[in-house]
């Protein structure tokens, strides 16, 4: 048996996922908490991880390292009702999409537990255990948000897990940071493309979807009770994202019903020169 143990609590699509890319990580063995005899029998019969346990409690008891992957009312839940039962010392982690209101919710836990923020950014606009996949990560960004008394090794620790998961890269972040910009850059994306879906001609465009509808509308399949909880706890991050959002459209439907073809050019090389800026600048 390992020295170390790694808890995967939740084995959905992330944590399935997670459990499947850490195995074989240094010395630690892998075990995967779930509620489900369905996902016990599936993660078991697919090698998900070195063990699987029905039992969350004595999971976290003997675990090193803990990963909460649930939804983000559930990670608050469970880290109240299981604050006693984590071990002393270890590193208790997260992969929820909004990190100030889980940040706030690891107060719960006892001194000796360091909680460490995370947001793996990476996903399928499918769930489940049956969807995840050990190469989920790879190329992906692994976010961070560190706060001034967590433990430099617990840090690193979880720096070497992001790698040896395929991430491209670490970015460290506040809490606040992390949820203001990830409106900006997946949270409004997703209200966008279901605000398009909401389109009375939806159903009638059959036949001409190109491949910018497609990209555009791929994550309308979305989670609904997960991205109820997303939206709403980042609520004043995101609606500032949106107004500027409604603005810029705003903009351009101006424009173009301007007739003022100079104008709408200049404004369209505008836009294309600052994506284009964007992809110079990527590491991608």
């Amino acid at each position: 048996m390992s020295g170390k143990t790694v808890a995967v609590v939740g084995l959905g699509l992330i944590g399935g996922s997670i459990a499947m890319a850490l195995k074989g990580f240094e010395d630690y063995q892998v075990v995967g908490a779930v509620r489900s005899q369905k996902t016990y029998d599936f993660a078991v019969a697919h090698g998900v991880c070195d063990r699987v346990t029905m039992d969350a409690a004595q999971a976290v008891r003997e675990a090193d390292v803990v990963w909460l992957c649930l939804p983000p009312q559930a990670i608050l839940d469970f880290m109240e009702a299981h604050r006693d039962d984590f071990k002393p010392g270890s590193v208790v982690t997260d992969v929820c999409g909004v990190k100030t209101s889980i940040v706030e919710g690891a107060k719960c836990l006892p001194p000796t537990v360091d909680f460490i923020g995370c947001h793996p950014m990476a996903g399928k606009e499918v769930s489940g255990i049956a969807n995840a996949e050990a190469a989920m990560f790879q190329n992906a960004h692994f976010i961070l948000t560190p706060g001034p008394d967590n433990d430099p090794a617990h840090v690193a620790l979880l720096e070497r897990m992001g790698k040896y998961m395929g991430f491209r890269d670490v970015v460290r972040a506040t809490p606040e940071q992390h949820d203001a910009i990830i409106a900006y850059t997946s949270q409004v994306m997703h209200v966008l493309a279901v605000a398009v879906c909401d389109d009375p001609d939806l159903f009638s465009c059959k036949g001409f979807e190109g491949g910018s509808f497609r990209d555009c509308t791929r994550v309308a399949a979305l989670d609904v009770p997960l991205w109820t909880e997303l939206f709403s706890l980042n609520a004043p991050a995101l609606c500032k994202v949106i107004q500027n959002l409604e603005d810029n459209l705003r903009a351009y439907r101006e424009v173009i019903a301007s007739g003022d073809t100079a104008a709408l050019a200049a404004k369209l090389e505008y836009s294309s020169q600052r994506k284009r800026r964007m992809n110079f600048d990527s590491p991608i």
